[in-house]
């Protein structure tokens, strides 16, 4: 009796499909995962939920920027106005400031933005430092353990609208309970503020998987 086999050239196309497909299915897959991952942070940015709701948190948390020998840059003082705009309205009863200092630096970013915000009017004894964190993370760490030692129930995060899914994220991870609010006043714009939602994004597609304090571990 004779015995039919599928020829060799036959089989070998057969698994060149099938791993052509899964390449592809994994290809479609890893682009809509950064579709949708970038759809969050144009989204969050972009939501005044907050703003007009008009609801009360415990305190105001104005992630860190670039400060020059004192002077808060532009996109720094964008986020802190906003922060005065909050602070009138008022939606808090304490402002946190956060973020540290670069090598050869005189002042934290926290220092820095403490004093532009009592330029503005917000009360010093209004407002905390925390000045330990040179990252999104690290900050956000020190203002966790502020907000327990506080009893503090909600947060709102204020930054670029390009940061705060990412930021609402690390909160989240950290086992806050966090608004955000978006400056509307920033510098980055057009293409940069493009690129910069874009890399949001792909961070945003890695730390979900590994966690933001792994993925921040690797970027140091």
């Amino acid at each position: 009796m004779q015995h039919s086999h599928a020829p060799v050239d036959t089989v070998s196309f057969d698994w060149r499909r099938r791993i052509a497909f899964i390449a592809l299915a994994l290809a479609a897959s890893t682009l809509l995962y950064f579709v949708v991952s970038l759809v969050q942070v144009w989204n969050t940015g972009r939501d005044d939920s907050f703003l007009q709701s008009r609801s009360t948190v415990d305190a105001i948390v104005v992630l860190g920027a670039a400060q020059y020998d004192g002077r808060p840059s532009p996109q720094l003082r964008a986020r802190l106005d906003h922060v005065v705009r909050l602070w009138n309205m008022p939606v808090a009863p304490t402002v946190v400031v956060t973020g540290g200092k670069q090598t050869g630096d005189r002042f934290t970013e926290a220092e820095v933005s403490r004093d532009y915000l009592v330029s503005k009017g917000v009360p010093v004894e209004a407002i905390m430092i925390e000045s330990r964190g040179a990252s999104t993370f690290q900050s956000l760490e020190t203002v966790r353990d502020a907000a327990r030692a506080n009893q503090w129930q909600r947060l709102v995060l204020v930054s670029d609208p390009y940061h705060l899914k990412r930021a609402q994220l690390v909160a989240e991870e950290l086992g806050m309970d966090a608004e955000v609010s978006a400056t509307r006043d920033g510098v980055v714009s057009g293409s940069g503020a493009l690129r910069r939602n874009v890399r949001e994004a792909l961070g945003i597609m890695v730390g979900r998987i590994t966690g933001f304090r792994q993925l921040e571990s690797w970027l140091q």
